[in-house]
């Protein structure tokens, strides 16, 4: 691994400090919306905003691409993002950060499929996980010192504004000042959903649901931190409890994953993420509570978009897994525009801590209708022949679950390749 990142490291020193320039802009504006007067529901739009912007982008970045190359999208991008965090302050008006939001959304997702085009380039058969997993380790550090770096801020001033646009335009010279060669760019043609819903019915409920407790985790947490009256300090402390947790549940979750039934484990996982969202929903008045609810929703939630991918996989061919990338994307992308109107209108009617109700509603949900597919189709796919699981966070563009998909096949044609060797 070691190899893997001396190799890239321009690439993890970028999106590292992209995250930290996405991770503090998201959790600032929950916090300074409430400084600012606005109200919960009109915070709910301005963060929904972001992930509609993510998910056209997701859609127009690849096309993008190929029209003038991945250097010029990319710079162009980041110019863009740097211009919008220093504005945000200077316009505060709901439409004025809604429509900011969507901008920037738009330009993360196209930032990140330019990047891990670079990265999908530079990874070989034998290294693609390790790559993806230092990635992914890249990206959650990046939103766990974002929410230090706001901890000792001031959120009333310009400062924290100021700090992620710095951040972001800086991050582009690692990656634009390295040697790696540009990469050939191909989109994969989608699967339609009425196929990938018919191949995994579990899978595609489960990832539209999981949409809303991912983006509730990315920008409500800290529009519930603000209304809840907690301290800047301990926002920050809560969203990095969630993140850390996601990090650190992937791997553990994963190697269950690839020894039991994966809808017996999707369930469980589900129900002990409600178990969390109900914890920190009743007993969040204390607020260590609380940190033990997040924790357990965010260690739960995250490697669920992960879990679902490879239980979705066990039923596609080899030549559908990339194709099916964009729909999982497309379904979860829908989920999380509407996770956060949702949670917000509800907080506006029942108080702050109602957001938790939400969450454990959906992460309910989850298990509950994994439950009713196990009653309604038993389980056709052994235990040996399930795929291995690869670690994907929900914030995957595109090239990022193809490379997992890539991860898939590579595996189990190697698998395939073992059993075939050994002597009958």
């Amino acid at each position: 691994m070691v190899k893997v990142f001396f190799a890239s490291w321009a690439l993890f020193l970028g999106m590292f400090m992209l995250m930290v320039g996405n991770g503090l802009q998201g959790t600032l504006l929950g916090v300074r919306g409430g400084l600012e007067d606005f109200s919960t529901f009109q915070m709910s739009i301005v963060m929904s905003a972001y992930f509609a912007g993510f998910l056209g982008g997701s859609r127009l970045a690849p096309e993008m691409i190929r029209r003038v190359g991945h250097v010029r999208v990319f710079a162009a991008l980041g110019s863009t993002i740097s211009a919008v965090l220093i504005l945000y302050p200077v316009l505060v008006e709901v439409w004025a950060w809604t429509l900011g939001r969507v901008v920037i959304g738009f330009c993360f997702s196209g930032v990140y499929v330019t990047a891990e085009s670079w990265l999908n380039n530079a990874a070989t058969n034998e290294n693609r996980g390790q790559s993806l997993s230092l990635y992914m380790l890249a990206q959650m550090s990046g939103i766990v010192v974002a929410q230090g770096i706001l901890s000792v801020g001031d959120v009333e001033g310009f400062v924290l504004f100021i700090i992620p646009s710095v951040l972001v335009s800086l991050a582009f010279a690692p990656i634009l000042l390295s040697v790696q060669p540009t990469p050939a760019f191909e989109a994969t043609k989608p699967m339609s959903l009425k196929d990938l819903i018919g191949a995994s019915p579990l899978a595609s409920v489960g990832m539209f649901l999981l949409g809303g407790v991912f983006a509730a985790q990315f920008g409500m947490v800290a529009v519930f931190g603000t209304q809840a009256g907690l301290s800047v300090a301990q926002i920050s402390l809560l969203v990095s409890v969630i993140y850390i947790a996601a990090l650190g549940a992937q791997y553990p979750i994963g190697w269950l994953s690839d020894r039991m039934d994966r809808r017996v484990l999707i369930i469980g996982v589900a129900a002990l993420g409600a178990g969390g969202a109900m914890l920190a929903w009743v007993g969040g008045t204390t607020f260590v509570t609380l940190l033990i609810g997040a924790a357990l929703v965010g260690g739960t939630s995250n490697p669920l978009y992960a879990l679902y991918v490879a239980y979705a996989n066990d039923f596609l061919e080899h030549e559908e897994m990339p194709a099916a990338s964009a729909g999982f994307i497309f379904i979860n992308g829908v989920g999380a525009i509407m996770g956060p109107i949702l949670i917000g209108w509800i907080m506006g009617r029942f108080g702050a801590f109602a957001f938790w109700s939400v969450v454990a509603a959906l992460m309910a949900a989850m298990a509950g209708y994994g439950l009713l597919r196990m009653l309604q189709r038993p389980s056709d796919t052994a235990v040996e022949d399930q795929v291995s699981y690869t670690p994907v966070m929900a914030n995957a563009s595109p090239v990022a679950m193809e490379l997992a998909q890539e991860i898939y096949i590579e595996t189990e044609l190697e698998d395939m390749a073992e059993e075939d060797s050994e002597p009958s």
